[in-house]
């Protein structure tokens, strides 16, 4: 197989997965894996339902697909809301999904019942991120109309937090999910088996033994895959960070002036780059670009070596500090979340499982 490259080891995703669960265990919450940054590989997710999950998620119906073809036994949902031109596949694919719409809600209703099906559906709450959700105190409307609709199934309520807005759990903000379910049942007579408080922003109060009672599923992807809680990006205890490992190879390498020289305009992203003089530098070309992944989501594993900067298919590294690299090295990346969208998303990026 031909660099650049992502080596995915399956056993350290199963460990995490492990830690993860282990962690949620004494709390009474299920994990449910989120398999959207590998794009529902199967291999990757077979590795968590190996390691103990026994739902899989994710945001896209194309991934589900895959799953579903993998996995036809293991439940999935739907975590991006669901649009009404994709009610029939969300039921086909997805025995639970995320919602915040009654219209979709009558459609995913009409459409349970046209397939013979009861889909189970999560209304989403925005305590203040304001990505999806309705607003608390819109909500016992909102039940109310949804209590009626038969072929779908009012499961629970869910929580989004620290994604668009970066709002972070707290025992205040969960706390308050669970008031709202406690207060909808109440006012209802119903039971709302599912309190989904959110993803692996909200381990740190695992952690720290804070998460509210109740709180009974969480959605967690970053925290298998990289094996971090996504607050302070710290490392899970026994968990593995290095399950995935992005190689590179030098393609040139030559000394070169830090400042280019001759009038500076735009880059080919349309931004006007701006340069600190360190004087001459040298510096390696590397067969990765912007098209497979993001800059700023790749840590060289070599602490030598620091990232100038990239077009579209060049990575340019510093290599001033490590004289040995040459023509034909291969460079090691550690990768944020973003980093690993990116390069589990681009074809370019050859994928090796180990």
């Amino acid at each position: 197989m031909g660099l650049p490259e992502i080596i995915i080891d399956l056993n350290k995703i199963r460990q995490n997965t492990e830690t993860v669960l282990a962690l949620a265990r004494p709390f009474g919450i299920e994990v449910v894996g989120v398999t959207k940054v590998f794009l529902g590989e199967p291999r990757i997710a077979g590795a968590m339902l190996a390691g103990g999950v026994r739902m899989l998620a994710d945001s896209r119906l194309e991934n589900l697909f895959k799953l579903k073809q993998a996995f036809p036994d293991v439940p999935l949902m739907l975590l991006r809301l669901p649009g009404i031109s994709q009610v029939e596949e969300t039921v086909r694919l997805a025995k639970v999904s995320l919602n915040s719409e009654i219209r979709v809600l009558e459609a995913l209703a009409a459409e349970g019942r046209n397939q013979g099906k009861v889909h189970g559906v999560i209304v989403m709450v925005d305590l203040g991120d304001l990505r999806e959700g309705v607003w608390p105190e819109d909500l016992p409307d909102f039940i109310g109309q949804v209590l009626p609709l038969e072929g779908i199934k009012l499961q629970g309520l869910g929580v989004n937090l620290a994604c668009y807005g970066g709002v972070v759990p707290t025992e205040a903000n969960l706390g308050r999910l669970v008031e709202l379910a406690a207060s909808l049942e109440e006012k209802f007579e119903i039971r709302l088996p599912v309190i989904s408080g959110g993803n692996s922003a909200s381990l740190p109060l695992l952690l720290e033994q804070r998460m509210p009672a109740d709180v009974n599923q969480l959605r967690v992807g970053e925290g298998i895959v990289l094996g971090r809680e996504t607050v302070k990006r710290q490392i899970i205890p026994g968990a593995a960070g290095d399950a995935f490992t992005l190689r590179a190879e030098i393609l040139e390498a030559h000394e070169k002036p830090s400042v280019p020289i001759g009038e500076v305009g735009q880059d080919a992203f349309g931004q006007v780059p701006a340069f600190v003089d360190e004087g001459r530098r040298r510096r390696g070309i590397l067969a990765l670009g912007r098209q497979d992944v993001p800059t700023e989501g790749l840590s060289p594993r070599d602490g030598r070596l620091k990232i100038i900067g990239a077009s579209s298919d060049h990575l340019i590294v510093d290599l001033s500090g490590a004289s040995e690299l040459e023509i034909g090295s291969v460079l090691e990346f550690d990768l944020s979340y973003g980093g690993l969208l990116g390069a589990m998303t681009s074809p370019y990026v050859h994928k090796r499982y180990i």
